[in-house]
């Protein structure tokens, strides 16, 4: 089984009392455009760093590089030029500890087909970048990511919030998921005013996801719970059951015609959403525990799941001290990196480095490369526009109807 190469990692400055209360990086993030990378540190700090200069630095210094030192050789902000085009290092105390974090844009992301929304509130242009962090306390606080400015306070939230998703489509929705149950929608363009609650989760909510076209939201939680919504219509679509134990985390490919979905069950299934049924399983523990014991593995918990930009691979994490890559067509991993500890990953934007997060530091690999074929380029393209059920009506063969749905 092949190693992944490691390219990099961001160690948090440690000081003597985190050994004894241990700080715990619940979350990493990538800008939509790639230009920053933002982790929690533990506790209530958030870094903020301009990717590419992070990048450059891995190759000038070696892999080794301590977060602290990383701010001597960047360019410090100069408030009175207001250079936007310059990214600049920020640390963020968000007063609390930070349990998730979400870049948002007013920017279209590339791959949604979405028409961009004209908006008011935040006078800065088209560029705005924003990070919303969830707090301890049920707060979420939005921040400039340019000027490292607090913009919003939000406070709806009764616990923990656990989760956050923007739309891709450059509104400006952000969706967050509590331990009180709900998840919660949030228009940043109308002053984050809160414009619905989602109820139907009987517990926490760990985890929210927006399809690329924004119109499907996927929520997951504690009691096996996989919920799709309709974001048009703020109603459930459905359930997907088939999990074992609580479901911590999910993410739709980027053609939004598959949705993988973590759970303590020691599995990660990838489904069909449109359907509803379980297009592939891949096991973290063998043989994989009989459902009366599934949740009791718990040195195997599946922690984080995340989906490459290829539409091809899934980074998945778990307690088992090890990062897997897998090919959505094979049952087992293609690559493998260990990791103690680990509690959240994410590809970068161009899916060529997995970020996983460890104890308040981040670790970077070399995702596997692979030239995708002309059909799953084709593919991707036919399947952002078309649901399972458009494509299943298709006049054309079987078993192109079948590649076509995953299902080959």
């Amino acid at each position: 089984l092949a190693r992944s190469r490691t390219v990099g990692e961001l160690l948090a400055p440690t000081s003597p009392f985190d050994k004894k209360c241990g700080r715990e990086n619940w979350t990493v993030a990538f800008a939509p455009d790639g230009s920053y990378f933002a982790w929690s540190q533990g506790h209530r700090i958030v870094k903020l760093v301009p990717w590419s200069q992070c990048l450059n630095n891995f190759l000038l210094h070696g892999t080794k590089n301590v977060a602290n030192s990383v701010s001597t050789r960047l360019p410090r902000q100069n408030s009175d030029s207001g250079q936007k085009n310059k990214p600049c290092e920020h640390i963020i105390d968000c007063g609390d500890i930070v349990w998730s974090l979400a870049f948002g844009s007013s920017v279209p992301e590339k791959q949604s087909r979405c028409v961009n929304i004209e908006w008011h509130r935040f006078k800065f242009g088209q560029d705005q970048l924003l990070l919303a962090t969830g707090l301890n306390n049920g707060r979420i606080k939005i921040w400039d990511v340019y000027t490292g400015k607090l913009l919003l306070n939000l406070m709806d939230h009764t616990e923990v919030v656990r989760d956050l998703t923007f739309a891709p489509d450059g509104s400006l929705i952000l969706v967050s998921a509590s331990r009180d149950k709900t998840l919660r929608v949030w228009d940043l363009k109308d002053d984050g005013n809160m414009m619905k609650v989602l109820r139907g989760h009987q517990n926490w909510v760990y985890g929210c996801a927006f399809s690329p076209d924004s119109s499907i939201l996927c929520s997951v939680g504690a009691s096996k719970a996989v919920f799709l919504w309709d974001m048009d219509k703020y109603s459930m679509i459905r359930k997907l059951e088939g999990h074992h134990n609580d479901v911590v985390a999910c993410e739709f490919s980027p053609d939004g015609a598959l949705l993988a979905t973590a759970s303590y069950d020691t599995r990660v299934y990838v489904w069909d959403p449109h359907i509803g049924v379980i297009l592939m399983e891949f096991g973290h523990l063998f043989p994989p525990p009989t459902p009366i014991f599934a949740g009791g593995a718990n040195d195997r918990w599946v922690r984080s799941v995340s989906f490459s930009h290829d539409g091809l691979h899934i980074a998945s994490l778990a307690d088992d001290k090890m990062v897997r890559f897998w090919r959505i067509d094979e049952e087992y991993p293609v690559q493998v990196a260990p990791l103690n500890n680990g509690l959240c990953c994410t590809f970068s934007t161009d899916g060529s480095v997995l970020a996983a997060g460890q104890d308040g530091s981040v670790y970077f690999w070399a995702t596997p490369r692979q030239v995708s074929s002309l059909q799953h380029l084709c593919r991707m393209a036919i399947r952002r526009v078309m649901p399972t059920s458009q494509v299943k009506n298709l006049p054309i063969p079987s078993k192109v109807v079948e590649f076509l749905c995953y299902q080959i």
